[in-house]
């Protein structure tokens, strides 16, 4: 059930000067006045947004159950005199900026859900909650970057109510769950049941940021197209006959049989794609089969992940994938059922080519040196897809790597041992800002 929580009579005060930002100045032909508060008011929010961060960090909640995290971003926005709509998606939060003059709409967004991994950061506010997940206990830690991009957009929030009277049009915060998927059976989730229950109505345009330590500090980088891969649950059962270990003839054996399917797979991507296009990747994570050494049993399952930064080829892979499969097994007298999609079927993450070369001099401006708008795509996935595919979309990369240190000082995102150099906010707030305004305004 949604709940709308009133705006209080008053809004909360941004309070004095913190930290001076050495950042360019945004683009001229936006009000100079009002973009020099918003970098003030960045400085000053600063301190706050390393403290919400931290919070959210050591309380981390998994897909679908940020019962707690949604409670504390609607406190906050509801403090600010913003409108709150909770329990969209389940635990998701949308905050409604209205501004003082009227103008389009641009949504913000950010991701609030943690892994099932075991932190082994050593920093005073490391997550220490256990949980139960699939069945099984585990560790819970925002080895993602979820836990910044929250403490950013609060930090967002806080800047534009302080100059919501010089706005022209609405901002629309995105506070969602399970952007990392839900578990078994609780599907669709994240931003699919965001849009699905009405998030982007009226909305222009949306922008997100995501955090790195595959670039440093200061370093802001996007492309125009494609830019994360689509990603695709893939489950093949393949069933023989069971027989004795030492008689092979007497059965159909369903481990060889996987074995080939297995090879065949990566012939798909090598052989049968046009990877000058784009690239293309099938990976088989887990296969399960069998009991004893002497028993080839009746059937095997093996999971895997179908990864795309192309739409038609992500069909003919899905097609090709059935194929080989199924076809294999026959070839063996055994048989293949392929299901495809499921948890992480994610579409493409692509970027809107014209309202990247619209906020270009934003972003140019905000980042400076360090703003790159011809970053090579990954395979990595973000259902962030679902909002571009809704309205126009612009996704960021946040470098969070303190500046000439060693890499394996910043493992990557997924890992235990993944740490955040917080002097990276400030620029995630003041992009995030300052892209509002300037397409509020139609000043890019």
């Amino acid at each position: 059930m949604l709940r709308l929580i009133p705006p209080p009579a008053s809004t909360s005060r941004v309070v004095a000067l913190a930290i001076a930002l050495a950042l360019p100045s945004a683009s001229a032909q936006t009000d100079d006045a009002l973009l020099g508060r918003i970098d003030d008011l960045v400085a000053d929010v600063t301190p706050r947004v390393v403290e919400y961060r931290r919070h959210v960090h050591q309380n981390p909640e998994l897909s679908n159950r940020e019962v707690e995290t949604a409670a504390y971003v609607a406190a906050h926005l509801a403090r600010l005199g913003i409108e709150v709509e909770t329990g969209v998606a389940r635990t998701g939060v949308v905050g409604t900026l209205r501004g003082g003059r009227p103008g389009p709409t641009v949504a913000l967004r950010a991701d609030m859900d943690a892994l099932p991994v075991t932190e082994r950061v050593d920093v005073p506010f490391a997550s220490t909650v256990r949980t139960v997940y699939n069945d099984i206990e585990v560790g819970v830690m925002h080895a993602c970057g979820h836990d910044a991009h929250v403490g950013m957009l609060m930090g967002v929030a806080e800047v534009l109510a302080a100059v919501r009277d010089d706005l022209p049009g609405t901002v629309v915060f995105l506070f969602q769950p399970a952007e990392e998927g839900a578990p078994a059976g609780e599907a669709p989730a994240g931003a699919e049941q965001m849009v699905a229950e009405g998030a982007l109505e009226g909305v222009d345009a949306v922008f997100g940021i995501h955090v790195t330590s595959s670039f440093e500090v200061g370093e802001l980088k996007t492309r125009p197209g494609a830019m994360m891969a689509s990603a695709d649950d893939l489950r093949i059962v393949v069933t023989g006959k069971q027989t004795h270990g030492a008689y092979p003839w007497g059965g159909v054996d369903p481990i060889v049989t996987s074995a080939q399917i297995v090879t065949g797979l990566q012939t798909i991507v090598s052989r049968q794609m046009d990877l000058t296009k784009a690239p293309a990747v099938v990976t088989v994570g887990r296969i399960d089969g069998g009991v004893r050494s002497n028993i080839i049993p009746d059937s095997v399952m093996m999971i895997g992940t179908i990864r795309a930064l192309d739409d038609e080829m992500r069909a003919g892979l899905h097609e090709r994938i059935r194929r080989t499969a199924t076809s294999i097994a026959e070839s063996q007298g055994a048989t293949a059922e392929v299901t495809i999609a499921g948890e992480y079927g994610y579409p493409v993450t692509a970027n809107d080519a014209a309202l990247l070369d619209r906020m270009t001099p934003t972003l140019q401006a905000v980042a400076g040196d360090g703003f790159d708008p011809a970053v090579a795509p990954v395979l990595g996935a973000e259902d962030f897809s679902y909002y571009a595919n809704e309205v126009p979309g612009l996704f960021l990369w946040l470098g969070i790597r303190t500046p000439g240190a060693d890499r394996e000082l910043f493992p990557p995102n997924h890992s235990p041992l993944f740490r955040i150099d917080e002097d990276a906010l400030p620029l995630g707030v003041r992009a995030l800002a300052h892209l509002a305004v300037d397409f509020l305004a139609g000043d890019a």
